[in-house]
């Protein structure tokens, strides 16, 4: 297997001799089709393939898509046949000792060479400077810039890697922040509070001086992924993609901005963005699944677009998940779980489903020691880094496999005491969360699924609840209690803490509290410990679906009501009768005229095999 690409056509190549790449000769819009085929791809089983969009209208430059987009292409990518190869190398750094003896030295001679090859490389030619447009004459409507989805304030580059440096300690950071084009010269620049982008903005807004910004688009996929990283602050994300590579990034000097940018790139943006100019960004279809709200963002000025001779566009498509940005999740999750052990060595494993987006929910395995240790373990989460952005944090015992996605549901369902094992709190939260009542900060739900160790109160024993009621009794005991309960779905799970799901039927006057009680008090629904309420659209047989709802719509202090060792969960859109008079958004979905168009075109495009069965 390759373990370094020169450059993102390098890449191209390797995925299409190993039968992952999809050549698609048809003509395409960039404005929602490139979206439309890029789910399909993403959604079918695999992850489809990687594809290369030849002839897309109104560009004369190809564009690549989903390149990540499966778990052999994101190996491929970082050149390793199983992501846990990363782990263990960066692993070998982490615990290595000072030597004692000339035998020890002799023995760190290799890890010490290795170590040189992560540090970036300066060239003063480079091919992502063979063709130079600057001044009057930079137009970015050149570039076939995606529109993903229908309610999307514009295109938006999606897979940029944006080169900034700090004016206090001149340290370099490669973020990837999001670029809506707003005309021929002027993008937004969507540095969220927390990232680091933002952090060296604040730097230079605070003096009143421009920011020169530097931005790659179609890096060799090392840097690619190292520009998604959740590094610490001041670490250079080029030193990343050198250590995934085992070779250094060559790295240019750009033509109007004192910034490098990696030399290979296929097109390179550079410009400034002014510290007192704002202007309103979005609404943007995010890996949420999702829209984004509006915001007001700093904008970018493009002094010089430069690319090679024949590059290719390099773009991804994010909505509900699966996508391909799973892949690049599941790629930090396991790179970096040594540093995540550094910091907490009791931590045996840690798992974020796809349906949490990345953000809501972190299952961890940990070797308790001592009584509390679990209920310090969701404290010490909380505050570290950016999982303190982690809504939900739920503790398991080493001996569960977190690869086996329902063994670990069926093992929290079967040990936790829903009175005792759920800690609330309070603390920060992702930007893109739209459940809480508070932009950036609300509740958080700790889950102890754990042993129980010595010194520590042993869980009640099971109620008696008797076998399950029949569908007619529970459809009667539903109407018992609401009119607005209008279907329900028992999960095949043969588990201590049963669950309940129901379609509620929203009017915008009733909140679920308002029968929550009465659902724990009927005594036909006894044998159920969760009821988990959805909206009256929600498939309740689509178990990604409602998993994706649960952890996206909740906040757990207010949309949870628990009594005698049982729980509502509301996991319905809410409003203002729910007590939440923030914007709500809309979910993302494709424009169906644009699917339709899309379908019947199946065979031309080369994408019959992604189409959903029945369609």
């Amino acid at each position: 297997m390759k373990t370094a690409f020169r450059n993102l056509q390098d890449f191209i190549a390797d995925l299409e001799r190993a039968g992952e790449l999809l050549r698609i000769k048809a003509p395409v819009s960039s404005d929602l089709e490139i979206t439309q085929i890029t789910d399909l791809a993403s959604k079918s089983p695999g992850g489809g393939k990687a594809l290369l969009f030849e002839n897309v209208e109104g560009s004369r430059f190809p564009v690549l898509t989903n390149a990540f987009g499966s778990e052999r292409r994101i190996c491929m990518a970082l050149g390793v046949s199983h992501l846990d190869e990363l782990a263990r190398r960066l692993k070998s750094f982490i615990e290595m000792k000072p030597p004692k003896s000339l035998a020890d030295a002799l023995r760190l001679i290799p890890l010490g060479l290795e170590l040189l090859r992560f540090l970036p490389r300066k060239t003063r030619k480079a091919p992502c400077q063979e063709v130079v447009t600057t001044g009057r004459d930079v137009d970015l409507s050149m570039l076939p810039v995606l529109k993903c989805w229908p309610s999307d304030g514009g295109p938006f580059v999606t897979l940029p890697v944006v080169i900034t440096r700090s004016l206090v300690t001149g340290k370099r950071n490669a973020g990837m922040y999001r670029l809506q084009v707003y005309d021929r010269k002027t993008t937004g620049m969507h540095w969220h509070i927390h990232k680091d982008g933002s952090h060296y903005f604040q730097e230079f807004r605070e003096r009143g001086k421009r920011m020169p910004v530097a931005v790659a688009i179609g890096t060799d996929p090392a840097v690619t992924y190292a520009a998604t990283a959740p590094l610490p602050r001041g670490i250079d994300e080029m030193m990343l993609a050198g250590f995934i590579r085992r070779k250094p990034v060559p790295m240019v000097r750009c033509l109007t901005v004192d910034l490098e940018v990696p030399a290979e790139s296929e097109f390179v943006l550079e410009g400034y963005v002014d510290p007192g100019e704002l202007r309103v960004e979005g609404p943007f279809g995010d890996h949420t699944g999702y829209y984004s709200l509006v915001g007001e963002y700093p904008v970018f000025h493009v002094t010089a677009l430069t690319h090679r001779r024949n590059p290719v566009y390099f773009a991804t498509v994010v909505g509900r998940p699966p996508m391909e940005d799973c892949f690049l999740a599941k790629a930090t999750e396991r790179i970096f779980l040594p540093l995540l052990n550094a910091v907490f060595p009791e931590i045996g494993d840690y798992w974020m489903p796809w349906e949490g987006v990345f953000h809501n929910i972190t299952v961890l395995s940990i070797r308790k020691e001592y009584p509390g240790h679990a209920r310090r373990m969701m404290s010490a989460i909380w505050g570290q880094g950016q999982m303190s952005f982690c809504k939900a944090a739920v503790l398991a015992d080493p001996s569960v496999d977190l690869g086996h996605p329902r063994r670990v549901l069926e093992h929290i369902l079967n040990n936790i005491d829903i009175e005792s094992d759920i800690t609330l709190s309070e603390g920060i939260l992702d930007v893109l969360d739209h459940s809480a009542p508070e932009p950036l900060f609300g509740s958080k739900i700790g889950i102890d699924a754990t042993r129980r160790l010595p010194g520590e109160k042993e869980r009640p024993a099971a109620r008696p609840v008797g076998a399950l009621p029949d569908a007619e009794r529970i459809a009667s005991a539903l109407r018992d209690v609401s009119e607005f309960l209008v279907a329900f779905h028992v999960p095949d799970l043969e588990v201590r803490n049963r669950l309940l799901c129901v379609n509620f039927l929203k009017n915008g006057s009733v909140p679920a509290q308002s029968f929550a009680q009465q659902l724990l008090d009927h005594p036909v629904l006894q044998p159920f410990a969760i009821f988990l309420l959805y909206d009256a659209t929600i498939d309740l047989r689509d178990g990604s679906l409602i998993l994706w709802k649960l952890f996206n719509n909740v906040d757990p202090r207010r949309d949870t009501v628990r009594s005698g060792g049982r729980i509502v969960v509301d996991a319905t859109k809410k409003g203002p009768e729910d007590g939440h008079h923030r914007p709500w958004p809309d979910d993302i979905v494709m424009d169906p005229e644009v699917a339709a168009r899309v379908a019947r075109r199946a065979k031309e495009l080369g994408i019959e095999a992604f189409l959903p069965a029945g369609s």
